[in-house]
């Protein structure tokens, strides 16, 4: 009887532990999804100030949205590598054009300090040399990188969709 006794309250401890463990990850699982959740709300808040920046061809904003030792890849450009050439690229771009974009979020996923997101934009592009406005609508891939814990562009290449 006393073995039956002694096993029975060892089952429910090992089922008690069991409990707390799922308890825990449980706990776990709801912090990652919240912490996921803000930093997502971050990417966002970053790309739509970003997407300002080209429409108002602030070359400080625009480059202010890159870590340090970012990469700009744009379509049809050599890559720029690092602030100073980012900001050669970006004074470049906005001596030639005057973009009025919208940025739409396709998809946005987060793995520890590292993020991508895949973006459309879509709106005009007001040619200086010409005086002519055309349409502009590309597709986006976006790296982020968590630098001195806010995220950052650490790679970005886009390309015409027509």
């Amino acid at each position: 009887m006393k073995n039956v006794i002694i096993s029975a309250i060892v089952l429910s401890l090992v089922n008690i532990g069991c409990i707390e463990k799922r308890q825990d990850k449980s706990i776990n699982e709801i912090n990652n999804k919240r912490m996921e959740k803000k930093d997502k709300e971050q990417i966002e808040k970053l790309l739509m100030a970003y997407k300002e920046s080209l429409n108002t061809s602030d070359v400080g904003k625009a480059v202010n949205s890159y870590t340090t030792d970012g990469v700009f890849m744009p379509s049809g450009a050599p890559t720029a590598n690092g602030t100073e050439a980012i900001t050669g690229a970006y004074e470049f771009v906005f001596s030639q054009i005057q973009l009025n974009i919208e940025f739409f979020i396709e998809e946005i996923v987060i793995e520890n300090n590292l993020a991508y997101a895949l973006t459309t934009s879509k709106g005009t592009t007001l040619i200086h040399a010409t005086g002519d406005t055309v349409p502009e609508e590309n597709r986006e891939l976006f790296v982020f990188e968590r630098e001195n814990g806010k995220w950052k562009i650490a790679r970005y290449m886009f390309n015409k969709m027509k």
